[in-house]
C-alpha cells in the first residue's frame, strides 16, 4: 500500500493515535482471519491489501489467523493454499500465524466468566422455538430460560463441554437485551453443541463458539488494535464491543467495517464457488475462469496487477460493483510493460514463398519488448514454408481488407515483404495453401524503393514451429449480475467461457516456455503457460487477457 494512500479507515486510525487513550503508545496491529473452508478469491485479496497494507503504512504488523471455529468444511488443504496465496501477493506475517482453535480453552473461560457475572445462561430452546420466540420489529424476543440460576447454567455449560447432551439440546446465550432493535443483541447464541471432527483438535471439543463471540476475544488476546471487517459485520459491532467490555480480555480492539468487493459477471460467495467445483462446472478451485487467487494466478494475473486493482478501486464504506473489465485493464497495464512479444499462429494455414530457395533458411533478430529495450532480442527462423493466420487471407477481399489476397502485398513481421500469387484448394474447394513471392530487397520489412505497405502480419516458420494447445477464456457467467434477485446462478453460466484451439503453431523460442513467464502473442493478447496441464511434450497456454481494452474509462 502506498504510504500516501489514505481512506476513511486511516482517518479513524489517525484520530485514535491523536487522541491517545487505549491506543497511546501502541503499534498498529491488524489481522487477516480467513476461514479455511475454501480457496481465497479476489474479494479476499482486497481484504488482504487492506489488512496487511494498513499495518505496513503505519509501521505496524498484521497477523494471519485461521478462523477454524466452525469445523464443518475446514481442511488443511485450504490452510496451505491460503498461506501460498498471501505470500504470492507479497505479504508475510512473520511468526504471527495463529488458529482460532488455539484459543478454545481461553474462550471457554471467558464464557464461564460471563455466566458467573449473570451475563450468560444456558438455553434449552430448540432451533424452531428459537425462531418462534425471536420476536419482530416492535415485538421483543422471549426466553423462558433467561433467569436460570447462575450455578445451574454453569453446571449445564460444563456438562455440555463434557459431552453429556445431544446436539441441539442446549446453547449458551448472552444476556443482553431482548427488546433491542438490533436482532444481533437479542440474547445471541455464544456456544452450540456439535459432535464433529475438527481438522486440528480432533474430537477433543464438542462445543464450539460462535464467530461473533470468538472473534473479539481472539483479537483482544492477540493485541489487535484495529479489527478491519467487511460491511456485513457493521450490525454485529455492538456485540463485538459488548464482549470486549464485559470480559477481562487483555486489550480493547476497535472494529471498523469497509464495503466488500463486488465485480460484475462474477460470484464471490465461497459457498457458490464450492458448488461450481463440486458439481464439475469448472476444473477446480484454480480453474482460470474462477475469481480465486489461484485461478487468477493460473490464468496469468500478476500480484502487481491485483494489488494495483485493489488500490485503484479504493476503500469505501458503501457497497458498489466494479467492472470486470477494470480488473483486466489493470492486468493489461502491467503485462504491457513486462510481457515478451512472440509470434503464434492460432488458426494456421500454410504460406509457401515460391521464389525463396527450398534449401535456404535464415535468422532474424526480433525485439522482445519495445517498452523494455533492456530485454534484448531473440532469434526467429525464416524459410520457404511458413504458417500464417487463416483470417489473414481472403481470396475475394472485403472492402478495406489490407491483408493477403491475390496480387496484394503485406509485410511479414520483421522479415520480408511478400506478394500473394494465388492459393491451392483441395477437392472440396477448401483453401489449403497460400502462394506468394518475396521481395529479396525488403529484408526487415522495408522495401528499398520506398513503396508503402499497408499491412503487417505475423507468421511462424513451419520447419521449426512448436505445436501447442491454446485456451481462450471469457467470463464464466453471461449475466452481469448472476447473484442478483431470485436467479439461479448456475443458469447464468456462459457456455462459451472456454474455447480450446489444438493446432496452434508457436515460434521456436517458446519451446522451453515455463510458468509464470508472460507473453504477448502478437495481435492476439497476453498468454502464459498453464501451470497444471502443460508439459514439455504438450504445451498449453492460457489467454490472460485480450489486447483490446474493453474498460469504459
Amino acid at each position: 500500500m502506498n504510504e500516501n494512500t489514505s481512506n476513511f479507515i486511516h482517518d479513524f486510525i489517525d484520530e485514535d493515535l491523536a487522541q491517545g487513550g487505549a491506543f497511546e503508545g501502541m503499534k498498529i496491529h491488524t489481522r487477516f482471519p480467513p476461514e479455511p473452508n475454501g480457496y481465497l478469491h479476489i474479494g479476499h485479496a482486497k481484504a488482504i491489501y487492506i489488512d496487511f497494507g494498513t499495518a505496513q503504512k503505519y509501521g505496524g504488523v498484521c497477523n494471519l489467523r485461521m478462523d477454524d471455529t466452525n469445523p464443518a468444511k475446514e481442511d488443511t488443504e485450504f490452510v496451505d493454499a491460503i498461506q501460498e496465496d498471501i505470500h504470492w501477493l507479497g505479504y508475510d506475517w512473520g511468526d504471527r500465524f495463529f488458529y482460532g482453535s488455539d484459543y478454545f480453552e481461553k474462550t471457554c473461560e471467558y464464557a464461564e466468566e460471563l455466566i458467573k457475572k449473570g451475563l450468560a445462561y444456558v438455553c434449552a430452546l430448540s432451533p424452531e422455538e428459537f425462531k418462534e420466540f425471536r420476536g419482530g420489529v416492535g415485538t421483543p424476543a422471549q426466553s423462558p430460560y433467561r433467569d436460570r440460576p447462575i450455578e445451574e447454567s454453569l453446571d449445564l455449560f460444563r456438562r455440555m463441554r463434557a459431552g453429556e447432551f445431544p446436539e441441539g439440546k442446549y446453547t449458551l446465550r448472552a444476556k443482553i437485551d431482548l427488546t433491542s432493535g438490533n436482532f444481533n443483541m437479542r440474547d445471541p447464541v455464544l456456544y452450540r453443541i456439535r459432535y464433529i471432527e475438527h481438522h486440528r483438535q480432533g474430537s477433543k471439543w464438542c462445543i464450539f463458539p460462535m464467530y461473533d463471540f470468538a472473534h473479539p476475544i481472539q483479537d483482544a488476546i492477540e493485541g489487535i488494535t484495529h479489527s478491519l471487517c467487511s460491511l456485513e459485520y457493521e450490525d454485529h459491532r455492538p456485540l463485538y464491543d459488548w464482549v470486549i467490555a464485559n470480559t477481562s480480555v487483555p486489550s480493547k480492539p476497535r472494529q471498523i467495517e469497509f464495503a466488500r468487493l463486488g465485480i460484475n459477471y462474477t460470484v464471490m460467495s465461497k459457498r457458490k464457488l464450492r458448488k461450481l467445483v463440486e458439481e464439475g462446472r469448472v476444473s477446480g478451485w484454480d480453474d482460470p475462469r474462477m475469481p480465486t487467487v489461484c485461478g487468477l494466478r493460473r490464468r496469468g494475473y500478476t500480484p502487481k496487477s491485483i494489488l494495483s486493482f485493489c488500490e485503484r478501486i479504493g476503500v469505501a464504506k458503501m457497497p458498489s460493483t466494479v467492472e470486470f473489465g477494470f480488473l483486466e485493464h489493470c492486468l493489461r497495464d502491467d503485462l504491457n510493460e513486462i510481457a515478451t512479444r512472440v509470434m503464434v499462429v492460432m488458426e494456421p494455414i500454410k504460406l509457401t514463398i515460391t521464389n525463396y530457395p527450398a534449401d535456404k533458411s535464415e535468422i532474424f533478430m526480433v525485439e522482445n519488448n519495445p517498452n523494455s529495450p533492456e530485454d534484448g532480442e531473440r532469434e526467429v527462423s525464416f524459410s520457404r514454408n511458413l504458417f500464417i493466420e487463416a483470417e489473414d487471407f481472403m481470396e475475394v477481399p472485403a472492402p478495406k481488407y489490407f491483408r493477403l489476397f491475390p496480387s496484394s502485398e503485406v509485410r511479414l513481421k520483421g522479415s520480408y515483404v511478400v506478394k500473394c500469387t494465388g492459393c491451392v484448394k483441395n477437392e472440396s474447394g477448401e483453401i489449403t495453401e497460400i502462394l506468394a513471392e518475396y521481395d529479396p530487397e525488403s529484408s526487415g520489412g522495408n522495401p528499398k524503393d520506398g513503396r508503402k505497405i499497408k499491412s503487417t502480419i505475423h507468421w511462424v516458420d513451419a520447419n521449426t514451429a512448436v505445436d501447442a494447445e491454446v485456451r481462450i477464456y471469457d467470463n464464466l457467467f453471461s449475466d452481469p449480475d448472476p447473484d442478483g434477485g431470485d436467479k439461479d446462478f448456475l443458469e447464468c453460466l456462459n457456455p462459451n467461457s472456454l474455447q480450446i484451439l489444438n493446432s496452434c503453431k508457436l515460434e521456436n523460442s517458446l519451446k522451453f516456455a515455463k510458468f509464470p513467464q508472460t507473453y504477448q502473442f502478437m495481435r492476439k493478447g497476453y498468454f502464459c503457460v498453464d501451470n497444471r496441464d502443460s508439459s514439455p511434450e504438450h504445451l498449453v497456454f492460457n489467454r490472460s487477457v485480450a489486447l483490446k481494452d474493453s474498460f469504459n474509462k
